[in-house]
């Protein structure tokens, strides 16, 4: 009897003749093997729910199923289930067997981010699960991909909270490895706006660019969600005759008079500048402030 051969079938993608091509492979350890398989492909049409899209018998170890855009399109997740019968004997088959679901299109890794207003770079990967095609005979031979951002909705409406370091990546080929035919990379960064808004929440986007290939039109790939946390703003203070508080709570009193630094930062881009006159008149030594310069 045939009842679990261990088929254990895995979807894999590839170029047949410049064109998209998914592999679902299956093999068992049989002595003596089966000679007909029955594959099944189907794809997600809902969570939970699977379409069916082709269906074949074939002696081979293997089935090719071709990304024409219309049956099987970009943004599919993928499934073949495979069952062996002998030949004459087509109602005493295996248990059927499922592979795992194969998700055909863009993918950000990774799938979601939690950063926070500290100013550090985070590393964002935007790959493709299927091979990159070569339509036509000159260079073009990429997917180009127009990256941007949108504010999901926080409490305190404003732009995004978040800072991408290119706007356009391109896919080249490359062969496949792993669940990534084609990769690039882009860094993210919280954008600090010294505002107490909370943890907000954007999302980066990826629309390829004009692509020539038929596959790749209409195509609209997922989102990456991205959660920036939010830090408190430091503060210091230069008031009346001044009375100076730094950052951490040191207290002193300036009555110099002229252009003074009073914050720098080390980081960035960003200092303040304040002039002190006198305010005192000839009964005491007072300097107030007069004027303030900041970048």
């Amino acid at each position: 009897k045939l009842t679990s051969l261990a088929l254990t079938p895995v979807i894999t993608p590839e170029l047949v003749q410049g064109r998209v091509h998914l592999k679902c492979s299956y093999s068992h350890r049989s002595p003596e093997p089966p000679v007909q398989y029955r594959v099944l492909w189907s794809r997600l049409s809902s969570p939970g729910h699977r379409e069916q899209i082709h269906q074949e018998t074939t002696p081979q170890p293997f089935s090719h199923l071709g990304m024409d855009g219309a049956h099987l399109r970009l943004g599919d997740t993928v499934f073949c289930t495979v069952a062996a019968f002998r030949r004459g004997s087509p109602e005493q088959q295996s248990l059927p067997e499922d592979s795992k679901g194969f998700y055909a299109g863009i993918k950000f890794l990774p799938e979601s981010l939690e950063i926070a207003e500290d100013g550090k770079e985070h590393v964002l990967t935007v790959l493709s699960t299927v091979p990159i095609a070569c339509p036509g005979q000159d260079d073009s031979c990429k997917i180009t991909l127009q990256l941007s951002t949108e504010d999901l909705g926080s409490q305190v409406p404003g732009p995004p909270d978040i800072a991408l370091s290119a706007c356009q990546v391109d896919l080249l080929p490359d062969s496949c490895s792993g669940s990534s035919c084609a990769a690039a990379t882009v860094t993210v960064t919280a954008v600090t706006d010294f505002a107490r808004d909370g943890s907000r929440v954007s999302r980066v986007r990826a629309q390829p660019v004009a692509p020539r290939d038929l596959l790749w039109r209409d195509y609209t790939p997922s989102h990456v969600k991205v959660t920036v946390r939010d830090l408190p703003t430091g503060n210091c203070y230069s008031f009346t005759d001044p009375h100076i508080i730094t950052f951490d709570g040191w207290r002193y009193d300036s009555h110099k008079i002229g252009t003074f630094l009073l914050c720098r930062s080390e980081s960035r881009a960003f200092q303040v500048h304040i002039r002190q006159w006198d305010c005192g008149g000839h009964r005491s030594a007072t300097a107030c402030n007069c004027g303030v310069a900041a970048q």
